[in-house]
């Protein structure tokens, strides 16, 4: 059986969390040179959430608490709470937060600024029993030619692009996945010609929650599995490793990848926090298993190289 106790005298400690206090599912995001981490408020054992906050940095490691920008509570007509997994992505001047909502629908809100407020649609985006699985944990994908696709899902993970309103899709033109172990959180990104489908498997109160990936040509898969991402590393006090959203650093070829874990050293599925490491791409087009650093993660790491993809148009 393995010594924790001698272990942790030797082996590296984890990185601390970025954000003071119990945060899960972070989106994190760039625009205008600010980034900006959207999660699910954390701490209460039914998770049960009713707002969203917003924090921003100009370095990754030094985060501000910019409030609550959206209240599932009190700025909905349809939903009560559960507001979980928020997600934000630009368009044409304006921002949309996708979120969780009641458990099993996913909404939208529109605001002028990423700070808010955000005003909600008036109805779900994707209602309950609407597709297969749970309707919960959106996210938004931006392809090269500024199209935005809406992915969701808990056992059956779906994708389809959003029209140009992005408050509605064609349903028929929905794409469901049914892939190995997928229990939630699906996300999307692309690097050169390569499309990256990653998501969280097990339960996120098992220890042993984590993330693996496919790739594919097309946004629409069809998807080759090509295994684990993100793990656990019990050595290190790092367990719960998952839900997590992909950044490109701008104008370079710098990733970045956001998850939580529970809380080092006695958090569990319902007291997570949020950190962020590099994520590396190979040559072959794979992604390189995420190693959870020791330190934050600043933006001097990165030095501009390339303009080019990024996680809103």
């Amino acid at each position: 059986m393995t010594d924790f106790a001698a272990q942790s005298d030797v082996a590296p400690r984890a990185a601390p969390s970025i954000l003071d206090g119990f945060y899960a599912d972070p989106n994190l995001i760039e625009f205008d040179g600010v980034y900006y981490i959207y999660p699910t408020t954390d701490g209460l054992d039914d998770w049960g959430a009713s707002s969203f906050s917003v924090f921003s940095s100009t370095n990754l490691v030094d985060w501000d608490d910019r409030g609550i920008i959206f209240s599932v509570a009190d700025d909905t007509t349809w939903a009560h709470g559960f507001a979980w997994a928020p997600t934000v992505s630009r368009r044409d001047g304006r921002f949309y937060l996708y979120y969780t909502a009641d458990q099993d629908n996913i909404g939208v809100a529109v605001a002028q600024t990423p700070l808010g407020p955000f005003i909600d649609s008036g109805k779900p985006l994707v209602a309950r029993g609407q597709f297969r699985g749970r309707a919960i944990d959106p996210s938004v994908f931006v392809d090269d030619d500024g199209s935005h696709y809406l992915l969701w899902g808990n056992t059956v993970a779906h994708g389809v692009r959003l029209n140009d309103d992005m408050v509605s899709f064609d349903p028929r033109n929905v794409s469901s996945w049914d892939l190995p172990e997928f229990r939630e959180a699906a996300w999307m990104h692309r690097r050169d010609s390569t499309y990256y489908l990653s998501w969280s498997q097990n339960d996120t109160r098992d220890r042993e929650y984590c993330v693996h990936y496919a790739t594919s040509s097309s946004p629409s898969g069809p998807w080759a599995i090509r295994g684990e991402l993100l793990k656990m590393h019990p050595e290190r006090g790092i367990l719960g490793t998952g839900h997590h959203s992909i950044l490109r650093v701008p104008g370079t070829d710098g990733w970045l990848i956001a998850y939580h874990r529970f809380a080092i050293p006695d958090g569990d599925g319902h007291r997570r926090e949020v950190t962020i490491d590099r994520l590396c791409h190979t040559s072959d087009g794979r992604l390189e298993a995420v190693v959870p650093s020791a330190t934050p993660i600043h933006i001097d790491l990165f030095r501009p190289t390339i303009n080019t993809h990024n996680n809103e148009e």
